[in-house]
């Protein structure tokens, strides 16, 4: 298998930045787009994503097979909530593993959840996302959506090998489709998929990233626990 570059590889944070300036904008406006309300809060954060980013999700939906849609759970993060995330999910890292260095912790740590300064979705231009039919019934993928390395035996990543035939179809379908827009998926996790972030530059060999942190207007977001 191929070595994993997780978010706190210092070449992601090397990735210069040269934001386009692109706004963020509501999916909840867009009627092909079906939302899930499970990470909903006060500010409709999650519901926001850059403009270039809204075109290249219904690009990859119209790429899927007929009777096949995607169930956007998450997109735009506030970089506090972000911060706030990180070092809850750290913490208990640290409580379990009380040998390990500090940077060990943060490697652990950044499998599952983006250290604040290089996480893509306080760029907004990452988007958790699952596959479901017409009417909204989630589809089985092999684990919950933000499911943890630790409670999934690992099957949360990407290419898993311990999911079944209709997890890895249904993933494969998920990987033709996002990719074919230009996403890239973060391989620790086979529901986060972004683009013009830190991430994505290094992974797409380009030489800068096109969407650095950003705040929404009116505040800087919610305190909900993590997933």
């Amino acid at each position: 298998m191929t070595d994993i570059i997780t978010l706190s590889d210092p070449r992601v944070a090397a990735v210069p930045l040269d934001d386009c300036g692109e706004p963020l904008v509501d999916l909840r406006d867009i009627p092909e787009l079906l939302l899930d309300g499970r990470k909903a809060d006060g500010l409709g954060a999650y519901a926001r994503t850059r403009s270039g980013v809204l075109d290249r999700l219904l690009r990859a939906q119209r790429a899927l097979p007929p009777g096949t849609r995607f169930l956007v759970v998450e997109a735009y993060r506030p970089p506090g909530l972000q911060r706030a995330y990180f070092e809850r999910y750290s913490a208990t890292l640290r409580a379990a593993h009380p040998e390990a260095s500090t940077a060990r912790i943060r490697e652990l740590a950044s499998a599952y959840i983006s250290p604040p300064e290089v996480a893509p979705h306080v760029s907004g231009g990452a988007i958790d996302l699952t596959l479901c039919t017409e009417d909204g019934t989630e589809l089985p993928l092999g684990t919950e959506v933000n499911a943890t390395p630790e409670e999934s035996d690992a099957a949360c990543r990407t290419d898993a090998p311990n999911i079944d035939a209709t997890a890895r179809a249904h993933r494969e379908v998920m990987r033709r489709a996002l990719t074919s827009a230009g996403f890239v998926n973060y391989p620790t996790e086979w529901w986060h998929w972004s683009y013009g972030d830190r991430y994505w530059a290094l992974l797409s060999g380009q030489r800068a990233a096109r969407f650095g942190p950003v705040e929404l207007p009116n505040g800087t977001g919610t305190t909900a626990a993590p997933a």
